[in-house]
């Protein structure tokens, strides 16, 4: 059957006979759920059965998955085996395994991005039996344990299955035994991780120099503890376990395999390719920053395929319990040279660090960001080689952290300016206009009209605010020069245990690990605030107090108080 219409714009006389086609292509050969059929839009990417209707309707309205021209999930035959070329593997469910199939299919990927690749090269020319076409190992192991994830077996289920298919094929199969062997097959394939041991005070972490030290130099804490959860110097035990763990997923080699990817490698340009350029934001590479950059280094900016990322961490409960005592914190990486519905994808966020609880590390998170710095450290100044799958050929990558993301105490934490108390507003640093409440014992922050333009109505307006026009300028931003000669200075001893010297009354706490970057000091925004925090407290303090919830409106007998004190109310 022609595939041919997919690529067809969905307006197209052709793209709605396609779809006809395929809904009784699908009707006649797949096996139907409830009169339900797996929706291959883009949106369901056949994870979830539909009517034959829906599926029409998105298939119309959302467009049918590209890549999917091999229709297994409705009732077409498999084709799983390793081509020759750099032709990928027609196969795509949305499942993250057929992305490794495919990824595997891509000329030069082994050799260049996979450990141990001469393994998987072997595998993947070894026929599954003597005289077998279809399948080699690898992509026999690929498929069943692409099953496996699809359908939700345990491992039981599928060496089971090995089993029983092993009894059933020749005699000299290659099949393995089991679920342990099939991984033990794919594990090349998966990315390396570090496991970094760190002292529970967040002084440390055991590497480089303090990788052989038992205690930690700063506290004199142990590095490992017992069973029943005591800290211990008896390193002679079976197994010591350590007493914290950060786990550092290195970026390099991922990097390295998006630019294996023709597809992936060809959306990394997207920024200065296919971008509209009209003057309106509705990009990062939209922004100020983008092309101050690219005005302050050249080099950088002349090759499309250097990489800008934003930077994201917060505290999570992994265990579901808000109660809990815990809080271990991922870091996490997105990549802006994506196009704007890629750029947020599951897919493409790079989960690079994830610092265990059950204490968030606050401002000692320096620690912690420290090998996630120095491989980002030398994708700037050294550069790496990666292969370009899309244009066959070998470049040097740069790449930068082009900004953090994060709710307003983690800004403090990475910035390594308080957030809390009288001058909590970065902007206006000193100049923080603020007020301590007499009955609500609260800071609030005030003459936010400052902000707007000097003819704006509001500026006049008395009794709507506090009783007096405002006349002032808004304070002037600090420029990145001037942040630099605060923190330059401070000398900062990590860990919990640390008595921090607070005599200078210094609302900069730190030199953030951030300025070891060659760059930092000359970006004009380096730390952003999540809207999606400002846009919850806002909304939920405006609903809370219009609707009167009690609890939680902020309408209260100490509220009116300090309004009749301030003189805003009666």
């Amino acid at each position: 059957m022609n595939r041919s219409w997919i690529q067809a714009p969905r307006i197209s006389d052709e793209y709605e006979k396609g779809v006809e086609d395929f809904l009784k292509f699908a009707q006649q050969h797949a096996p139907a759920v409830g009169g339900k059929y797996f929706c291959p839009c883009v949106n369901c990417v056949n994870g979830r059965h539909q009517a034959l209707v829906v599926i029409r309707s998105h298939l119309i309205c959302d467009g049918f998955i590209r890549s999917y021209t091999n229709w297994i999930w409705h009732g077409e035959l498999p084709e799983v085996s390793l081509p020759a070329d750099n032709e990928a593997v027609p196969l795509e469910t949305g499942d993250r395994m057929e992305d490794m199939i495919r990824d595997l299919g891509q000329e030069g990927y082994l050799e260049a991005h996979v450990p141990y690749y001469e393994d998987l090269e072997t595998d993947s020319k070894l026929p599954l039996y003597l005289g077998c076409t279809t399948f080699t190992r690898l992509s026999a192991v690929l498929a069943l344990v692409n099953l496996k994830a699809r359908f939700g077996w345990s491992d039981k289920i599928l060496t089971e299955l090995l089993v029983l298919l092993k009894n059933m094929l020749p005699n000299d199969n290659k099949l393995p035994n089991s679920h342990y062997e099939a991984k033990k097959i794919l594990c090349p394939v998966g990315l390396e991780y570090k496991k970094i041991h760190a002292c529970r005070n967040d002084c440390v972490l055991y590497r480089k120099e303090f990788v052989e030290l038992r205690n930690c130099p700063t506290c004199g804490v142990s590095r490992y503890k017992q069973n029943d959860g005591e800290y211990t110097n008896d390193v002679a035990s079976s197994n010591p376990r350590p007493a914290k763990v950060c786990w550092y997923l290195p970026i390099i080699p991922r990097f390295k395999r998006l630019f294996a990817t023709t597809h992936d490698a060809s959306n990394l340009k997207w920024h200065a390719v296919d971008r509209i350029n009209d003057g309106f934001l509705r990009h990062p590479a939209d922004s100020p920053q983008w092309k101050t950059i690219d005005h302050l280094y050249p080099e950088f900016g002349a090759e499309p395929r250097n990489l800008r990322l934003g930077l994201a961490s917060d505290g999570m409960n992994p265990f579901g319990n808000l109660s809990t005592n815990h809080s271990s914190w991922p870091v996490s990486l997105m990549i802006y040279n994506l196009p704007p519905s890629l750029c947020m994808k599951r897919k493409y966020i790079m989960l690079s660090m994830m610092i265990s609880g059950p204490r968030q590390p606050g401002n000692d998170i320096d620690v912690y960001l420290t090998p996630l710095i120095e491989d980002m450290c030398k994708l700037w100044v050294d550069m790496v080689d990666v292969y370009d799958a899309n244009q066959g050929e070998t470049f040097r990558l740069h790449a930068m952290i082009f900004c953090t993301i994060n709710d307003f105490p983690t800004y403090g934490n990475l910035s390594g300016y308080s957030v809390k108390g009288h001058q909590a507003y970065p902007i206006c640093e000193q100049n923080t206009s603020f007020i301590q409440l007499k009955h609500g014992k609260k800071t609030i922050y005030t003459r936010h009209r400052r902000f707007l333009k000097h003819y704006h109505p509001y500026r006049r307006l008395k009794k709507a605010f506090n009783g007096s026009q405002e006349t002032e300028e808004p304070p002037e931003p600090l420029a990145h020069h001037e942040v630099y000669d605060r923190v330059k200075d401070i000398v900062t001893v990590f860990g919990k245990t640390q008595r921090k010297d607070h005599a200078n009354k210094n609302i900069w706490k730190k030199r953030s690990v951030f300025f070891d970057l060659p760059y930092w000091t000359n970006l004009d925004v380096r730390h952003c605030l999540n809207i999606m925090h400002v846009e919850k407290n806002v909304c939920d303090s405006l609903l809370d107090t219009l609707l009167n919830i009690k609890g939680k409106t902020k309408d209260g007998l100490k509220c009116r108080q300090d309004l009749v004190n301030m003189g805003i109310r009666e």
